[in-house]
């Protein structure tokens, strides 16, 4: 069984019936959500993925992963999932979706960290830089770590601008070394 076929499969039509429905930008938000609970809670696919647990208590367990609202696209989605057995592969779909997503919509990521809290004014001008250098439009997200001391570190695409004070230091120390 090739899970990445699977997946892109279920990934493409669930993709194809939230444009004919026009809910697509929701349905992106709820597996972007679902994508995001897997990560940071590595218990739920164990959870989800154990025969002993009622298929009711898994798709409670699913639709809240989903952030406890989602569309209702979504949700039929999920329960289909869960029908047809398929419930080991569902964080797999929820990533092809949003590949698929981000194809369809020439939408890439961008991350700048930053030492302290930049202003938006200055997160939207890097994120037109980018749009300019890519040509394709950019879902900007800024984190603040402390511990790169100061500058920036800029990532989208395979792109890596690391401007940060703590590598510059790093890279002092390793000449000196």
């Amino acid at each position: 069984m090739d899970l990445g076929l699977i997946s892109v499969r279920y990934a493409r039509a669930l993709l194809k019936a939230s444009e004919e429905a026009k809910v697509s930008d929701k349905v992106y938000q709820d597996m972007q959500v679902l994508s995001e609970s897997y990560i940071k809670v590595p218990d739920l696919r164990f959870t989800i993925d154990n025969p002993m647990l009622p298929k009711q208590k898994k798709e409670q367990l699913v639709i809240t992963a989903t952030g406890g609202s989602p569309t209702e696209l979504t949700v039929t989605f999920l329960k289909l999932i869960l029908k047809e057995d398929r419930e080991n592969v569902i964080q797999f779909m929820a990533n092809s979706f949003i590949t698929l997503y981000r194809e369809k919509n020439n939408l890439i990521r961008a991350k700048l960290v930053t030492a302290k809290t930049v202003s938006p004014q200055t997160e939207k001008k890097l994120q037109q830089l980018v749009e300019g250098m890519t040509k394709e439009h950019v879902e900007f997200e800024s984190v603040v770590n402390p511990e790169i001391i100061g500058g920036f570190i800029l990532e989208y695409d395979t792109y890596r601008m690391d401007q940060s004070v703590k590598t510059q230091l790093s890279s002092i120390l390793s000449k000196l070394k």
